[in-house]
């Protein structure tokens, strides 16, 4: 049930679960959390019977973020040359992947059971589907060190919350609970901590019920459509549905429930 030593990896029912197991650091985005998660990634892209990734931690806290001070012997970096190379280093490693992820047409869910704060906000953002207890939190620390998030957090979280949130994140550098987040829009559902585990596989089996092209389709439609004008995003809508309503399975539903009326009024 292992992958790298600090991430968890395993399948049940077509999803593949991710667990982050870095609880007594945290769950920090260390190089090898991140070379596993990219695995996994890939993994999920390329196996037909995979419907759904998960992504989860154990202890207290999703993640704090990147791990800043590996490699380092703990120290950070203090010449202005070393500080660029840090910066540039974890970064671009982070944003391959999140890229990645939203450009595969599967869903991807984010279960925060406690504080998801940097970098693992970062990533959450680009799931389609983020899941809260009760007891999560959110925050961008990196506004206190007078920085930006590093990863195409900024747009990431403006297009996800809009400009009037994002600037009580980033600006104000103010913290979200669970409930504040599903006011802005920034998680989905907030589930009771002592059931979070069972709603959260609850609601990924339930995305395997419904059909992969839709729900493929659905994913690159709606992201085309956040960035094109109305006529255009009409048209991407007409297209992909023209395409899925070839599909045997489209036919094959639609004489069921033709059927079924046809029983109902008789």
């Amino acid at each position: 049930m292992t992958d790298a030593p600090h991430l968890l990896v395993d399948e049940e029912d077509g999803i593949l679960i991710a667990t982050f197991n870095r609880p007594e650091k945290y769950n920090a985005l260390s190089s090898s959390l991140m070379a596993g998660l990219e695995e996994a990634v890939y993994r999920f892209r390329d196996t037909p019977r995979l419907r759904v990734m998960l992504i989860r931690a154990k202890g207290k806290y999703f993640s704090s973020g990147a791990d800043l001070k590996e490699g380092g012997g703990g120290a950070l970096p203090t010449t202005g040359s070393g500080i660029r190379e840090m910066h540039r280093r974890l970064p671009n490693r982070m944003r391959q992947i999140w890229d990645e992820m939203e450009h595969i047409e599967k869903p991807f869910v984010v279960a925060h059971q406690g504080m998801c704060v940097g970098g693992s906000l970062e990533m959450s953002l680009s799931c389609d589907f983020r899941l809260a207890a009760a007891s999560a939190g959110y925050a961008f620390p990196e506004a206190k060190f007078g920085v930006l998030p590093a990863t195409n957090g900024v747009s990431r979280l403006t297009r996800v919350v809009g400009a009037h949130w994002a600037r009580l994140l980033i600006m104000a550098n103010l913290p979200a609970s669970a409930q504040e987040a599903l006011t802005m829009g920034l998680v989905h559902k907030v589930y009771p901590d002592e059931s979070f585990e069972a709603d959260v596989m609850a609601f990924c089996r339930h995305l395997t019920q419904q059909n992969g092209e839709m729900m493929g389709a659905a994913k690159l439609t709606i992201e085309l459509a956040a960035d094109l004008g109305a006529d255009q995003a009409a048209a991407v809508e007409r297209m992909a549905n023209s395409t899925l309503m070839l599909s045997p399975d489209y036919q094959e539903g639609m004489k069921r429930h033709i059927a079924s009326i046809g029983r109902k009024k008789a």
